[in-house]
């Protein structure tokens, strides 16, 4: 099989451009922040539009891009989708969750009530792929989760810097999302992300804003 390729259009930038770049976004992610307190206001959806495109350009297993991305912007279906998280958060917080997990997240002051769910402007419920329809026949994808978590991140960075903030909510099971949002069985749910921009008085954990340092999370050989 003979494959059509196409030279690489690629930014030849200096030794000295690409340390600074590296530097510029390196200090504009680290202020990257969960929070939980969001204003009602909305936002033009073109900025999420971006965004999404950003996270498709993501790596992925033979490019099979196994990843949909449900933009929920209506109160109606806000509130749906935070009633049946708070039944599993119920059932997390008071059955599921041993008491060191739930030890770890004394610090966050959270619970099962989540009302930024209906609070934030929008919320983007990421699905992973395991397989693809096509012509009523399952197509096998590849290293499905580790290509939706890239994608996810590319989003958030995208989001991020564009001046929204945002919150990864994971109720687990999270089936009642497919039901919600109409989305077909072969297709799973991998996280929420609440978007929106902070209340004026909105705080965070002070612990949150120490991140390990470079000799902590890496060995160079």
């Amino acid at each position: 099989m003979k494959f059509i390729t196409k030279k690489l259009d690629f930014s030849n930038q200096t030794i000295k451009e690409m340390k600074i770049n590296s530097k510029k976004f390196y200090n504009l992610i680290k202020k990257r922040r969960s929070v939980r307190d969001f204003k009602k206001n909305t936002f033009n959806i073109d900025i999420i539009k971006n965004a999404i495109l950003a996270a498709g350009t993501s790596p992925n297993g033979a490019n099979l891009q196994p990843w949909h991305f449900v933009i929920i912007k209506k109160k109606s279906i806000k509130k749906k989708i935070r009633i049946a998280a708070e039944i599993e958060e119920k059932d997390f917080y008071e059955n599921k969750a041993p008491k060191e997990w739930l030890d770890a997240l004394k610090p966050l002051g959270t619970d099962k009530k989540k009302l930024f769910l209906e609070d934030a402007p929008y919320l983007i419920a990421i699905f992973e792929k395991k397989f693809s329809l096509k012509n009523n026949k399952k197509v096998k994808n590849y290293y499905v989760k580790e290509s939706v978590g890239i994608a996810t991140g590319i989003l958030i960075s995208c989001l991020h810097f564009s001046g929204l903030s945002m919150l990864t909510h994971t109720p687990s099971p999270m089936k009642f999302l497919n039901q919600i949002l109409k989305r077909p069985n072969n297709e799973k749910p991998f996280l929420i992300l609440v978007i929106g921009k902070p209340k004026n008085n909105c705080v965070i954990p002070v612990f949150a804003e120490k991140k390990k340092l470079f000799k902590e999370i890496t060995t160079i050989f």
